[in-house]
C-alpha cells in the first residue's frame, strides 16, 4: 500500500506536472491559434474583396472553407504536441467522418448545394430574397446553411439543400419592383373619381418612379364596394418606404374626399308562416287536420 502511494506521489510530482503543463499549453495554443485564424481570415477576406475579382458572397464562402481546414490543422497540431499519433488520429477522424457522413448524409447534400449555389449564383450577399420558406436579406452563404435576416431582424439559418431545392425569389435581381396596395371604396362612391384622385397623389410620393408610371385601376367588385389596385414602382431599397407612404396616401385622399366607409349590406330577414315553409303535402295534411 505504501509502495502504491509512493508511486502515485512520484507520478504526480514528475509526469503529472508535465501533463498539466502540456494541457495548459494546449489550451493556450487553442486560444491563440483560433485568434490567429480569425485574424488571418479577416485579412484574407479583405484582400479578396480589395482585389475586386471576387465579390463578398464568394469571399465569405472561401474564408469559411479555409477556417475549417485551418481549425482541423490546429487540432491535429495540438494532439501531436500532446503525444497522440496524428496518423492514427487522422485515420480515426476519417472513420468518424465516414460514419457521420453515412448517418448524416443531409450534411453532404447541404455542402453540395452550397457549391452549386456559388456556381449558379441565384442570389448574393445583400439581396432581398424568399428562399427555403424564409424571406429577408441574405447575410451569409455558409458551407451548409444560408443566413437570412428577416424583416423583424431575426437571423434565420436555412440549409443550403432546402434553399437550392425550393423556389427562390430574388427581389433584388431587377432594378426596380412593384408595390402592391389595395384601396376599397363604398358602393356609393364613383371609382373613376377615386382613381383620378389617387393617381395625382401617388405620383408625388417620394421615390415613386415615373417610368413605368403607377398603375391605379379597378381590381374587383365586393359586397362592400369596388376594390382598386394601387401599384406604384420604385427602386428596391425604397420598397418599404413607398409601401407605407402609399397606404398613408390612400387614407388621406379618401378622408379629404369624405368618402363613406365601405360596409357590408344588411340581410333583411322575412318572418314566414310555418305553413308556407312546409311542403305542399305537409300543408294539405295540416289543413285536413285543422
Amino acid at each position: 500500500m505504501n509502495v502504491s502511494i509512493d508511486a502515485i506521489e512520484n507520478y504526480l510530482l514528475t509526469d503529472g506536472v508535465n501533463l498539466a503543463i502540456k494541457l495548459a499549453a494546449s489550451l493556450a495554443l487553442w486560444i491563440i491559434g483560433r485568434r490567429i485564424i480569425s485574424l488571418l481570415m479577416g485579412v484574407v477576406s479583405r484582400a479578396i474583396v480589395r482585389g475586386g475579382r471576387i465579390d463578398a458572397t464568394t469571399s465569405r464562402y472561401v474564408t469559411s472553407i479555409l477556417s475549417v481546414l485551418l481549425t482541423i490543422g490546429l487540432v491535429l497540431g495540438i494532439f501531436g504536441y500532446l503525444g497522440v499519433q496524428t496518423t492514427s488520429f487522422a485515420a480515426l477522424l476519417a472513420g468518424i467522418g465516414l460514419a457521420i457522413g453515412t448517418a448524416w448524409g443531409g450534411l453532404l447534400a447541404h455542402f453540395a448545394a452550397g457549391l452549386f449555389m456559388q456556381i449558379l449564383r441565384p442570389f448574393k450577399v445583400g439581396d432581398y430574397v424568399s428562399a427555403g420558406g424564409i424571406e429577408g436579406t441574405v447575410k451569409e452563404m455558409g458551407l451548409f446553411g444560408t443566413t437570412i435576416i428577416t424583416p423583424d431582424n431575426v437571423a434565420t439559418i436555412v440549409g443550403n439543400n432546402k434553399v437550392f431545392s425550393d423556389t427562390i425569389k430574388n427581389f433584388s435581381a431587377q432594378e426596380y419592383r412593384r408595390v402592391d396596395c389595395v384601396a376599397k371604396v363604398a358602393n356609393t362612391v364613383d371609382p373613376k373619381d377615386a382613381m383620378v384622385r389617387l393617381r395625382a397623389v401617388v405620383a408625388q410620393i417620394p421615390n415613386v418612379r415615373s417610368d413605368p408610371p403607377p398603375v391605379i385601376d379597378l381590381l374587383e367588385f365586393t359586397a362592400e364596394g369596388p376594390r382598386l389596385c394601387v401599384r406604384p414602382y420604385c427602386d428596391n431599397e425604397h420598397y418599404w418606404q413607398v409601401y407605407f407612404d402609399t397606404n398613408r396616401a390612400i387614407v388621406e385622399v379618401f378622408g379629404a374626399a369624405a368618402y363613406p366607409v365601405p360596409t357590408t349590406p344588411m340581410l333583411h330577414l322575412v318572418e314566414m308562416n310555418p305553413l308556407t315553409k312546409a311542403s305542399s303535402g305537409e300543408s294539405q295534411a295540416l289543413a285536413r287536420a285543422g
